[in-house]
This record gives structure tokens, C-alpha cells and sequence, in this order.
């Protein structure tokens, strides 16, 4: 049986915590932060742990980092 290959966009951007969970950036801080409140951005640094639902579909993204 052969390899199962690992979706390229989704190593670059996530990665598993020691627990299992998928870490991610925030969304929403690529472009038109003029019209973004300072409390959103302020909000929106660092990373985030995604939701179970869509942590699932990530990980058969990424079938050898569980």
C-alpha cells in the first residue's frame, strides 16, 4: 500500500500542538485593517486553536502528524 501524500497548503499553515489540536493564525489580519476596529486587531495576534469539526478535516490533510 502506498504512502499517503500530505497536502503541502495545509503544512504550511498549521501545525499540531503536543495534544493533538490544530494551531492556526488568526483570521481576518491580511489586508483592510483600516476598516478593522483596534479592539479587533489587538484580538486577532498570535494563534488559535481551531474547532473540533474543523480540526478533523485538517487532520486527513496531514495523516502522519497525529
Amino acid at each position: 500500500m502506498p504512502k499517503m501524500k500530505t497536502k503541502s497548503g495545509a503544512k504550511k499553515r498549521f501545525k499540531m500542538t503536543a495534544t493533538g489540536k490544530v494551531k492556526s493564525a488568526q483570521a481576518g489580519k491580511r489586508h483592510g485593517m483600516i476598516k478593522r476596529s483596534n479592539d479587533f486587531i489587538r484580538k486577532a495576534r498570535g494563534t488559535t486553536v481551531l474547532s473540533d469539526s474543523d480540526a478533523r478535516i485538517i487532520k486527513s490533510y496531514m495523516p502522519y502528524d497525529r
